[in-house]
């Protein structure tokens, strides 16, 4: 057990009781837990498996390739509309815990199989940038060069951001209080 792991439970407001049910779960099944991202992470043989997110509806139990794996009991979602490889399994008692105790078994020794097979989820298809975006992009190399030197994760969420605007003048105006984070460098949730 990792000390990190037991503080961020005992500060935790939201779901400390199902992480706690969780936690010994995770950590039988030969689980190595730490703090990644700023929540508790689990993995095996130094690779990622599952990283446990406090929503505030559920406690996500979230598969990071999860998109490979087989879900025979249903009960893997969806993070949201954009996510390509990451599936998560809900919690809103120590109940469902209970109930899942097996599933979470078997999906967890799968997660483990699908990263001992080395599969890997498929490229992501080409991003089409927003109109507002590549007409940026097309007349400013400056401004170019750092969103080329972007991550492609960060590239394609500042394209996510700036697109969920309906008008073209909002679309225009993210794209103007996003490029001074772009030409530092940062993502658009980077401070």
């Amino acid at each position: 057990m990792n000390l990190k792991v037991d503080a961020y439970i005992e500060r935790s407001e939201k779901w400390p009781v199902e992480m706690a049910a969780l936690r010994p779960l995770l950590l039988r099944c030969g689980l190595t837990e730490e703090i990644k991202w700023g929540k508790p992470c689990y993995s095996h043989d130094g690779t990622n498996i599952v990283i446990m997110q406090e929503m505030e509806e559920f406690l996500a139990l979230m598969f990071f390739k999860g998109a490979l794996m087989n879900d025979p009991a249903g009960v893997l979602e969806e993070q949201g509309p954009n996510s390509r490889s990451a599936l998560r399994m809900c919690f809103r008692s120590v109940a469902d815990v209970k109930r899942l105790t097996k599933t979470v078994k078997a999906y967890i020794a799968e997660a483990i199989d699908v990263e001992d097979a080395g599969l890997e989820v498929g490229p992501a298809p080409d991003v089409v940038f927003v109109d507002e975006l590549q007409r940026r992009l097309d007349a400013d190399k400056k401004f170019k060069a750092a969103f080329d030197a972007l991550t492609p994760g960060r590239r394609r969420e500042y394209n996510l951001h700036i697109g969920d605007a309906k008008q073209a003048a909002t679309r225009q105006s993210r794209v103007e209080k996003c490029t001074p984070k772009i030409l530092a460098g940062k993502g658009f949730r980077d401070r």
